[in-house]
Protein backbone atom coordinates (compact mmCIF):
# COMPACT_ATOMS: atom_id res chain seq x y z
CA UNK A 1 0.00 0.00 0.00
CA UNK A 2 1.28 3.36 -0.93
CA UNK A 3 0.34 7.49 -0.41
CA UNK A 4 -1.56 8.07 -3.80
CA UNK A 5 -0.20 11.47 -4.42
CA UNK A 6 0.76 14.91 -2.57
CA UNK A 7 4.21 15.54 -1.36
CA UNK A 8 4.72 12.27 -0.17
CA UNK A 9 3.04 10.41 -3.30
CA UNK A 10 4.60 6.86 -3.84
CA UNK A 11 5.76 6.44 -0.44
CA UNK A 12 5.21 2.78 1.10
CA UNK A 13 2.68 2.48 4.28
CA UNK A 14 2.57 -0.10 6.31
CA UNK A 15 -1.14 -2.10 7.61
CA UNK A 16 -1.94 -3.50 10.33
CA UNK A 17 -1.45 -6.97 10.66
CA UNK A 18 -4.34 -9.25 10.81
CA UNK A 19 -7.51 -9.17 8.93
CA UNK A 20 -9.41 -6.83 11.58
CA UNK A 21 -8.72 -4.19 8.90
CA UNK A 22 -9.45 -3.32 5.46
CA UNK A 23 -7.23 -0.70 4.37
CA UNK A 24 -9.35 1.75 1.83
CA UNK A 25 -8.12 0.29 -1.76
CA UNK A 26 -5.65 3.36 -3.72
CA UNK A 27 -8.34 3.55 -6.52
CA UNK A 28 -10.82 4.41 -3.92
CA UNK A 29 -8.95 7.05 -2.35
CA UNK A 30 -7.79 8.71 -5.25
CA UNK A 31 -10.84 9.10 -6.48
CA UNK A 32 -12.02 10.35 -2.96
CA UNK A 33 -9.75 12.85 -2.98
CA UNK A 34 -10.45 13.70 -6.68
CA UNK A 35 -13.97 14.72 -5.18
CA UNK A 36 -12.55 16.35 -2.09
CA UNK A 37 -10.58 18.64 -3.63
CA UNK A 38 -7.89 21.33 -2.46
CA UNK A 39 -8.06 20.68 1.08
CA UNK A 40 -4.75 22.93 2.05
CA UNK A 41 -4.92 24.01 5.76
CA UNK A 42 -7.54 21.60 6.56
CA UNK A 43 -7.31 20.15 9.81
CA UNK A 44 -8.21 16.32 9.93
CA UNK A 45 -10.09 14.02 12.05
CA UNK A 46 -9.37 9.97 11.15
CA UNK A 47 -11.67 7.70 12.95
CA UNK A 48 -11.77 4.01 13.08
CA UNK A 49 -7.52 5.21 11.44
CA UNK A 50 -6.34 1.39 10.57
CA UNK A 51 -3.32 2.85 8.82
CA UNK A 52 -3.82 6.03 8.95
CA UNK A 53 -3.83 5.81 5.23
CA UNK A 54 -6.46 8.10 4.66
CA UNK A 55 -5.04 10.55 7.09
CA UNK A 56 -1.75 10.75 5.64
CA UNK A 57 -2.80 11.05 2.15
CA UNK A 58 -4.95 14.18 3.54
CA UNK A 59 -1.54 15.20 5.16
CA UNK A 60 0.57 14.85 1.84
CA UNK A 61 -1.92 16.42 -0.38
CA UNK A 62 -1.79 19.65 2.35
CA UNK A 63 -3.86 19.46 5.61
CA UNK A 64 -2.70 21.46 8.26
CA UNK A 65 -2.75 18.39 10.76
CA UNK A 66 -4.40 15.45 11.22
CA UNK A 67 -5.59 13.02 14.62
CA UNK A 68 -5.76 9.51 14.01
CA UNK A 69 -8.32 7.40 16.66
CA UNK A 70 -8.15 3.72 16.91
CA UNK A 71 -8.76 1.16 19.28
CA UNK A 72 -6.77 -1.55 17.95
CA UNK A 73 -3.05 -1.57 19.04
CA UNK A 74 -2.21 -3.44 15.62
CA UNK A 75 -3.35 -0.14 13.68
CA UNK A 76 -1.64 2.17 16.41
CA UNK A 77 1.38 0.52 15.81
CA UNK A 78 1.28 0.78 11.88
CA UNK A 79 0.17 4.11 12.29
CA UNK A 80 3.11 5.18 14.20
CA UNK A 81 5.17 3.62 12.04
CA UNK A 82 4.05 5.75 9.07
CA UNK A 83 4.13 8.76 10.69
CA UNK A 84 8.01 8.23 11.73
CA UNK A 85 8.84 6.75 8.24
CA UNK A 86 7.13 9.93 6.82
CA UNK A 87 8.39 12.48 9.24
CA UNK A 88 4.37 13.62 10.29
CA UNK A 89 5.04 13.47 13.76
CA UNK A 90 4.81 17.08 14.50
CA UNK A 91 1.69 17.09 12.18
CA UNK A 92 0.07 14.37 13.83
CA UNK A 93 -1.48 13.09 16.67
CA UNK A 94 -2.31 9.17 17.31
CA UNK A 95 -5.12 8.18 20.03
CA UNK A 96 -5.85 4.25 21.35
CA UNK A 97 -9.01 4.86 22.38
CA UNK A 98 -12.69 3.71 21.29
CA UNK A 99 -14.21 5.99 19.32
CA UNK A 100 -17.81 5.67 21.61
CA UNK A 101 -15.50 7.06 24.72
CA UNK A 102 -15.75 9.78 22.80
CA UNK A 103 -11.83 10.97 24.37
CA UNK A 104 -11.10 12.18 20.93
CA UNK A 105 -13.58 14.94 21.12
CA UNK A 106 -11.37 17.09 23.41
CA UNK A 107 -13.04 21.03 24.31
CA UNK A 108 -11.82 23.49 22.02
CA UNK A 109 -11.20 20.98 19.03
CA UNK A 110 -12.46 21.73 15.81
CA UNK A 111 -12.24 19.55 12.27
CA UNK A 112 -12.28 20.88 8.92
CA UNK A 113 -12.37 17.19 7.54
CA UNK A 114 -13.35 13.63 8.99
CA UNK A 115 -12.80 10.10 7.71
CA UNK A 116 -14.84 7.11 9.66
CA UNK A 117 -14.55 4.26 8.23
CA UNK A 118 -15.91 1.98 11.18
CA UNK A 119 -15.78 -1.95 10.82
CA UNK A 120 -18.64 -2.93 8.29
CA UNK A 121 -20.62 -5.21 10.87
CA UNK A 122 -21.45 -2.54 13.41
CA UNK A 123 -23.72 0.52 12.91
CA UNK A 124 -22.13 3.73 13.94
CA UNK A 125 -23.85 6.22 12.35
CA UNK A 126 -26.25 7.28 15.34
CA UNK A 127 -23.16 7.51 17.99
CA UNK A 128 -21.19 9.74 15.20
CA UNK A 129 -24.28 11.28 14.64
CA UNK A 130 -24.46 12.26 18.32
CA UNK A 131 -20.53 12.63 19.12
CA UNK A 132 -19.74 14.35 15.75
CA UNK A 133 -21.17 18.11 15.29
CA UNK A 134 -19.53 19.26 18.71
CA UNK A 135 -16.17 19.24 16.86
CA UNK A 136 -16.93 19.84 12.99
CA UNK A 137 -15.84 23.42 12.02
CA UNK A 138 -18.41 25.49 9.80
CA UNK A 139 -18.77 23.78 6.62
CA UNK A 140 -16.52 20.78 7.60
CA UNK A 141 -17.06 17.72 5.70
CA UNK A 142 -17.43 13.80 7.33
CA UNK A 143 -16.42 11.02 5.00
CA UNK A 144 -18.08 7.61 5.80
CA UNK A 145 -16.71 4.03 4.16
CA UNK A 146 -19.11 1.30 4.60
CA UNK A 147 -19.90 -2.14 2.79
CA UNK A 148 -22.56 -1.25 0.07
CA UNK A 149 -25.17 -3.04 1.42
CA UNK A 150 -25.46 -1.53 4.58
CA UNK A 151 -24.64 1.60 4.36
CA UNK A 152 -23.87 4.06 7.43
CA UNK A 153 -26.35 6.87 8.15
CA UNK A 154 -25.62 9.62 9.67
CA UNK A 155 -27.58 12.70 10.16
CA UNK A 156 -25.47 15.28 8.77
CA UNK A 157 -26.78 16.50 5.15
CA UNK A 158 -25.51 13.95 2.23
CA UNK A 159 -23.66 16.04 -0.47
CA UNK A 160 -22.21 12.92 -2.20
CA UNK A 161 -22.27 9.76 -2.55
CA UNK A 162 -20.43 6.58 -4.55
CA UNK A 163 -19.90 3.26 -4.90
CA UNK A 164 -16.54 1.59 -5.60
CA UNK A 165 -17.21 -2.34 -6.02
CA UNK A 166 -18.95 -3.02 -2.66
CA UNK A 167 -17.81 -0.28 -0.75
CA UNK A 168 -19.72 3.11 -0.24
CA UNK A 169 -18.41 6.42 0.23
CA UNK A 170 -20.54 9.11 1.33
CA UNK A 171 -19.61 12.86 1.96
CA UNK A 172 -21.38 14.39 4.34
CA UNK A 173 -21.01 19.02 4.93
CA UNK A 174 -21.93 20.38 8.46
CA UNK A 175 -23.99 23.65 8.06
CA UNK A 176 -22.14 26.67 7.41
CA UNK A 177 -22.70 28.75 10.64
Amino acid sequence: MRVVAGELGGRRLTAPRGRATRPTAARTREALFSILGDIAGARVLDLFAGSGALGIEALSRGAANATFVDSQQSAIDAIVANRAALDLERRSVVLRADVRENRWAVSGASYDLVFADPPYASDFGALLGRLLPPVLAPGARVVTESDRRAPLDLTLPLRIERRYGDTLIRIHQARET
